[in-house]
C-alpha cells in the first residue's frame, strides 16, 4: 500500500512541475527528451485495437466522404441523395469527411499555419497565454483533464470561444489572431449549412435545429501534436466522444485519428482538401439515440513534424444558456420514449470538465 502512496504522491509532483513549466509537450520536445515522461504512460488495454475485425465489418475501411457540390443545392436530386447519404453515415458511423464544402482551400492552410506559428513562437510568449482557467476568452494548455486522466496525453491546446460571443481582438494573441476570426466565420456557414441538411435527415424542417440554437455557440480548440519520441507508450488524444452538437474538424494530412465503431478502431486517412464533420453527445441526446456520437482517439505523431488540427464545436459549452434540451418531440413516440432527461448545454459541459476524457460516455450520466 506504501508503495501506491509514494507512485501517486510522484505522478502528481510530477504532472505539477511539467504544468508549472507552462510551455506544455512542445516544450519537453524542445528540451531534447528522448524517453518520454510517466506521467504520459497510457495502459496497454487503452492503447490496443480491442479486437480483430468481424466479417461483416471486412467491406469497411473508413468513414465515409460526401461531396457537398459546393453547398448550391440548385438540383433537388443530389439534395436529396446528400441527406440520404448524410443520414446513413450519422446512424452507423457517427462520422463522416466532405468534400467541395465552400470553404476556401487556401484558408485551410492559413489556418493551419496559425497553429503552427502561435505553438511554434518563443516560450515567453507563449506562457502568458497558459492556463486552466477556461472561463478566459482564450486559453493556451496542455490536457485540460491533466490532473483527472489516467495518463497525460501528447498534445498542446489553445482554445477560445468564437460565438455566440466573439472575442475581442485585443483577446487573442497577434500571431493567429485574423486568420481565427475568418476560419470561425467560414466554419459556422458550413455549419449552419449542415445543421439544415441533418435536420431534413431527420425528418424535420430545414430550419428546425437551427431554430433551436444547435448553431448559437462556437468552441475552436486547435491541437498541436509534436513528434513523440515513443509513440507506442501512449496516446495524442485518449477515448472520447465530443460533447457538442457537431464538430467540425479541419486536419493535416498526418494520419492519426482513428473511430470507434463496434468494438474495432478504423483509421482515418487524410482526403485531400476534406473537412471530417461528427455527431456529437448532444445531437445524440436530442436525437434520442438516432444519430451515433461516435468515440474516437488520436494516435501519437509518429511523423518528424508536428500535426495540427482544428476542431469547432458547435456549442456554448460552460457559457450562460438557458435554452433546456432534451430529445426532439417528433422523433419519440409511444414505442420509441425519450431516452434521456431535459438537461442545459452547461450542465452538460460542467459534467465533461469534472469527468474528463476517461473512456466513458458523458451521455450515460442523463440517460433516464
Amino acid at each position: 500500500m506504501a508503495t501506491t502512496k509514494i507512485d501517486s504522491f510522484d505522478r502528481v509532483s510530477e504532472l505539477k512541475a511539467f504544468d508549472e513549466t507552462k510551455t506544455g509537450v512542445k516544450g519537453l520536445v524542445d528540451a531534447g527528451i528522448t524517453q518520454l515522461p510517466r506521467i504520459f504512460h497510457d495502459s496497454p488495454s487503452n492503447l490496443a485495437n480491442p479486437k480483430p475485425l468481424s466479417s461483416d465489418l471486412l467491406h469497411l475501411t473508413t468513414i465515409p466522404t460526401i461531396d457537398l457540390g459546393g453547398r448550391v443545392s440548385e438540383d433537388e436530386t443530389k439534395r436529396k441523395n446528400t441527406i440520404v447519404e448524410i443520414r446513413e453515415a450519422a446512424e452507423k458511423w457517427g462520422f463522416f469527411q466532405v468534400v467541395n464544402h465552400g470553404v476556401s482551400l487556401d484558408l485551410l492552410e492559413r489556418m493551419k499555419d496559425g497553429v503552427r506559428r502561435f505553438n511554434e513562437q518563443s516560450s515567453e510568449v507563449k506562457k502568458q497565454y497558459y492556463s486552466r482557467d477556461f472561463r478566459k476568452e482564450f486559453v493556451y494548455t496542455s490536457n485540460f483533464d491533466l490532473y483527472t486522466s489516467s495518463a497525460a496525453s501528447w498534445r498542446d491546446t489553445f482554445s477560445c470561444y468564437m460565438a455566440p460571443n466573439p472575442p475581442k481582438p485585443q483577446d487573442l494573441p497577434a500571431i493567429c489572431r485574423d486568420v481565427m476570426l475568418e476560419y470561425s466565420k467560414e466554419a459556422t456557414s458550413l455549419g449552419e449549412f449542415l445543421f439544415e441538411l441533418i435536420s431534413e435527415a431527420l425528418g424535420l424542417n430545414p430550419n428546425h435545429l437551427k431554430e433551436i440554437d444547435c448553431s448559437k455557440g462556437l468552441r475552436m480548440l486547435c491541437h498541436y501534436y509534436p513528434p513523440c519520441p515513443e509513440p507506442d507508450l501512449t496516446l495524442g488524444a485518449s477515448k472520447h466522444s465530443d460533447s457538442s452538437f457537431l464538430t467540425v474538424l479541419l486536419p493535416d494530412q498526418i494520419e492519426g485519428l482513428q473511430v470507434l465503431r463496434e468494438g474495432y478502431w478504423f483509421g482515418v486517412p487524410p482526403v485531400p482538401d476534406a473537412l471530417i464533420i461528427n455527431v456529437g453527445d448532444l445531437l445524440q441526446l436530442i436525437t434520442n439515440d438516432k444519430f451515433i456520437s461516435s468515440e474516437h482517439r488520436v494516435l501519437a505523431n509518429r511523423a518528424t513534424k508536428a500535426r495540427v488540427s482544428v476542431a469547432c464545436f458547435f456549442t456554448t459549452g460552460i457559457r450562460p444558456n438557458p435554452r433546456i434540451y432534451g430529445p426532439i418531440r417528433e422523433l419519440v413516440s409511444e414505442d420509441n420514449p425519450p431516452k434521456y432527461r431535459e438537461i442545459t448545454v452547461k450542465e452538460f459541459a460542467a459534467h465533461r470538465s469534472a469527468k474528463g476524457l476517461d473512456g466513458t460516455s458523458d451521455l450515460l450520466h442523463f440517460k433516464i
